[in-house]
C-alpha cells in the first residue's frame, strides 16, 4: 500500500485519521509538535502516543518522502542542498545562516515556466509545480540537516510562486501555523517578476507577509528581453499593482535589481529607476 506523507499536515488534518481508530483528537496536536516542533523522524520517537497508534500511523504515512542527495557549502557557510522528490524530479534549497538566524530559500516549482534570460532554472524549462506539503518538507529537511530552527523564509528558489498561488498559500499556513512551524508572517518573503492579480491576492490572503518584486529593468524594452513575460505584463501595469498592494497592506515592498555589465547598469538607468520608484 502507498503511504501517505504526514510533513504539512496540521491537527485538523488528522482528526478523521484519529476518529476511526478511536483516538481523542488532542493526539492531533501531540503529533503535530514531534513533528514540527521536536523535529522527529521516526514514529518510535513520538513516546506519549500508544504503541498501538504509533504502529497504525507507520502504516499509514510516512515522515517525509524527500531525500537529501547532495549538499554542497559555499564560502560565507551557506549550503545549497539538492533534493529528490519521490517521482525522481529534483529541487535545489539554499540555507544561510546569519549570526543566530537561520534563513532558507524555498522552491515552488520544478523548473520554472517564466524563461528568463539570465536564469538557470527558466533555462532549463518547467516540469510541475510542486505541492504545498513538498515545499513544506523542503524547509523541515533543512532544520534537520542544520540541527536549527528556520528563523526566516524567502520563497525565491527555482519557479515563479505566484504562479503556484494554491500550493504557495497552504505551504505559508502550515509555517505561520501555531502548531505548524510557528514563524510568523512577517518572517516571510515571496518574491516574484510579477503576477499582477496574485500579488492582490497575497495582499489579501497574507498582508503581513513581505513582498519582493524583480524588476531588473525601468523600462519596457530592455526589461522584455531579460524577462519575456513582460510583454504580458508591462511595467506600467506591474506598478499600479505595486501600488494597490501597498494601499491594501500599508506595508513596503522591495524591489529586486540585480546588476550586469553593460547590460543594465548604465548610469541613464539608475536615473529612470530612480525616477519609477519615487
Amino acid at each position: 500500500m502507498e503511504k501517505s506523507n504526514i510533513i504539512g499536515l496540521l491537527p485538523n488534518d488528522l482528526i478523521s485519521f484519529l476518529e476511526a481508530k478511536g483516538e481523542p483528537s488532542y493526539r492531533s496536536k501531540q503529533i503535530a509538535q514531534w513533528l514540527y516542533q521536536k523535529k522527529v523522524t521516526t514514529w518510535d520517537e513520538m513516546k506519549n502516543l500508544p504503541l498501538g497508534l504509533r504502529q497504525e500511523l507507520s502504516q499509514g504515512y510516512d515522515i517525509g518522502q524527500i531525500k537529501v542527495e547532495t549538499e554542497r557549502i559555499s564560502t560565507d557557510q551557506s549550503k545549497k542542498y539538492l533534493l529528490r522528490l519521490i517521482d525522481g524530479n529534483g529541487i535545489e534549497i539554499v540555507v544561510i545562516t546569519h549570526r543566530k538566524r537561520l534563513t532558507i530559500c524555498l522552491s515552488t516549482q520544478v523548473g520554472c515556466p517564466v524563461g528568463c534570460s539570465f536564469c538557470a532554472t527558466g533555462q532549463s524549462g518547467f516540469s510541475r509545480n510542486l505541492t504545498y506539503q513538498e515545499i513544506v518538507e523542503s524547509a523541515w529537511k533543512a532544520q534537520i540537516e542544520s540541527n536549527r530552527d528556520i528563523k526566516n523564509i524567502v520563497f525565491m528558489g527555482m519557479g515563479e510562486p505566484l504562479l503556484n498561488y494554491e500550493q504557495l498559500s497552504k505551504a505559508i499556513q502550515v509555517f505561520n501555523h501555531p502548531n505548524g512551524f510557528n514563524i510568523g508572517s512577517r518572517h516571510m518573503t515571496v518574491s516574484t517578476i510579477g503576477i499582477p492579480d496574485k500579488i492582490i491576492k497575497l495582499a489579501q490572503d497574507w498582508p503581513q507577509v513581505n513582498l519582493a518584486v524583480s524588476l531588473h529593468a525601468s523600462k519596457n524594452e530592455l526589461r522584455k528581453q531579460l524577462i519575456p513575460i513582460n510583454d504580458v505584463y508591462p511595467i506600467s501595469q506591474l506598478m499600479k499593482t505595486i501600488e494597490q498592494y501597498i494601499a491594501l497592506t500599508h506595508r513596503r515592498v522591495t524591489i529586486e535589481y540585480s546588476l550586469w555589465t553593460d547590460i543594465n547598469d548604465q548610469r541613464e538607468y539608475a536615473f529612470q529607476l530612480a525616477s519609477l520608484l519615487r
